[in-house]
């Protein structure tokens, strides 16, 4: 794990709760979508209004969807617009695994990480060869991967083109035979090339996504009753370029450098709305070892955001084109000795808009018996309003709106119950300032606009025991999140109090199989649904060159609302998608 503290670390090792999604989860089904694999994780509320390329919000500890920040090898895919990263678009085909941070995180990474971090780490080639992926399935989807790979003393190159396609599912409980479905279309490239060697490292990395999403949107009269369903059709492209070096000046000092850039755009194909992103961060910090239990690592990292909307609605017209820079100043302190690790670190960010804030962060894990170790930590954070958020007015933009400030306590244990089965125990509090909320000023058109009016809490525990002998595995993982507004004492909307998700199966180097259960629990004051699903996986290596495996997303096609849109009618999950597929390899 690199995301706690910039350096591979142990999980066992790290002051904080974090957890894995592993790289054979991600590859046991390249036509799964991001939404779907953090599914997978308790502590994560996924909020999606129907399947393949529909809006999807992510609850960390019940935490606002803007609150985690999303990252792929340390870059930003969170839009300067509307402050989320645009997770149904995000293509996972050469991602090795997924790291999801648990609490704040703004001392390292800044702006929005007050919920927490989810870090996509892509993979870096360890052996020549080349390989060919198809899959195939209901609602006439499929999905084909090519690549091809070369590593060899050091250097290393990668080349991957993929294409996906579906006439997609159910997006809403309104049954309209015209329009019933979201339809996605979308293809990447992505190529990699570097060298890594004792004394430096350098890499460049391109990734570009494009395609086409089909949505469900409402038909409203005067009085803004649902009467009908429209389909929208848009365009969407993404794409990184992500240039970074390593040099260690000595046997104990390294020096890191990193350029990105990630671009996110979206275009109405029936009208002239559209929205552009661009991101873009230079990084430089160090890393100096001054003792064989002691490192200290410092930076600075600056980012110029911006953002082109364009929008035409009943609400108006937003129209804006802003660009926003902040920068900020980092320094973080490490003891790793046999029993104990700690972690102290301190940010200036220097905000072009909202001036500077400072935010730390103290950790400390030890181990009081040889199958037992304890953890706590405290940490604040910060959230800067986004663009849309100050600039788009007719949404409910407010151009006085404050940052969002938080500060985080968290203490857990970690305890070996035998060799094979392993426990884990979390609890934590988090408190919210200057929450920014939508306030309803007319009740019949739901017009409004965005104050600091809120003050929240959010109160939780995780356990987790994960057990595995021989060929043989299971993991248990339970999560309570207790989402307060903390003036009205009411749960903040959409988010489950309780959540548990069981894995169970077999697996070894010729074949497996397993289950896989994802449950919510009802949110308290809202009309949407708690669910209950069921994935299957499967596989079988024929031979070093042959896989074939099946996948079957929710077995049950149970179907659950999600959110709604009027009337009492709502938006629905993507129900079933059965699928099956085949890798040769050279």
């Amino acid at each position: 794990v690199v995301t706690a503290t910039r350096s591979e670390e142990k999980i066992k090792d790290v002051p904080a709760r974090i957890s894995i999604i592993e790289p054979q989860i991600v590859e046991q089904s390249p036509i799964a979508e991001l939404p779907h694999l953090l599914m997978s994780d308790a502590s994560i509320d996924m909020l999606q209004y129907g399947g393949y390329g529909q809006t999807a919000s992510i609850y960390m500890r019940g935490t606002n969807d803007t609150h985690t920040l999303v990252l792929r090898d340390g870059v930003r895919l969170n839009t300067g617009s509307a402050g989320t990263a645009s997770l149904s678009f995000i293509d996972t085909t050469d991602i090795k695994q997924i790291e999801v941070l648990k609490g704040p995180a703004s001392v390292l990474y800044g702006t929005d990480a007050i919920g927490g971090v989810v870090q996509l780490v892509s993979k870096t080639p360890e052996k020549t060869g080349a390989f060919v992926t198809g899959e195939i399935g209901e609602h006439n989807t499929y999905k084909s991967v090519i690549g091809a790979d070369l590593a060899e003393n050091g250097i290393y190159a990668q080349i991957r083109g993929q294409r996906l396609e579906s006439d997609g599912t159910q997006v809403t409980d309104l049954k309209d035979a015209q329009v019933n479905a979201g339809a996605y279309d979308q293809k990447g490239f992505s190529a990699k090339f570097g060298v890594e060697k004792e004394l430096y490292a350098a890499s460049v990395d391109y990734s570009e996504n494009q395609g086409n999403s089909t949505y469900v949107d409402g038909i409203y009269d005067n009085d803004w009753n649902v009467i009908g369903l429209e389909n929208i059709s848009q365009d969407f492209k993404n794409e990184i370029i992500n240039v970074k070096g390593r040099i260690n000046l000595s046997d104990n000092f390294a020096l890191h450098a990193r350029l990105s850039q990630f671009k996110d755009e979206l275009e109405q194909n029936d009208s002239h709305d559209a929205i552009y992103n661009t991101t873009k961060e230079a990084e430089l910090y160090s890393k100096w070892q001054f003792s064989s239990t002691q490192n200290l690592l410092a930076g600075i990292a600056t980012k110029n955001i911006k953002s082109d909307v364009f929008s035409v609605s009943s609400f108006g017209i937003v129209d804006y084109d802003k660009t926003v820079e902040s920068t900020g100043y980092f320094v973080q302190h490490q003891y790793q000795s046999e029993k104990l690790h700690t972690q102290l670190g301190v940010r200036v960010e220097d905000h072009e808009t909202f001036g500077t804030h400072t935010v730390g962060q103290a950790a400390a894990r030890y181990q009081i018996l040889p199958a037992t170790s304890i953890y706590t930590n405290i940490g604040t954070a910060f959230r800067a309003p986004t663009n849309n958020d100050l600039y788009a007015l007719s949404w409910g933009g407010n151009p006085e709106l404050k940052p969002e400030e938080s500060i985080s306590y968290e203490i857990g244990l970690d305890h070996q119950l035998t060799d094979h089965l392993t426990m884990g125990l979390s609890a934590y509090r988090n408190e919210v300032d200057d929450l920014i909320t939508y306030v309803i000023t007319d009740p019949i058109t739901y017009e409004g606009r965005l104050y600091n009016v809120k003050k929240a809490t959010f109160t939780g525990g995780e356990f987790n025991l994960d057990w595995a002998k021989d060929e043989l595995f299971t993991n248990i993982s339970y999560a309570y999140a207790q989402p307060k507004d903390k003036e009205t004492d009411q749960d903040l909307p959409r988010r489950s109090r309780q959540s548990l998700t069981l894995t169970s199966g077999l697996k070894n180097e010729v074949y497996g199989i397993s289950a896989s259960l994802s449950a919510k629990s009802r949110p308290k004051n809202s009309t949407i649904s708690g669910y209950a699903t069921v994935d299957v996986n499967a596989f079988w290596n024929v031979n070093p060159n042959v896989k074939l495996f099946t996948n079957i997303q929710n077995i049950g096609d149970v179907e659950y609302k999600t959110t709604s849109y009027g009337s009492g009618y709502y938006y629905v999950n993507g129900g079933r998608l059965a699928t099956a597929g085949v890798t040769f390899r050279y």
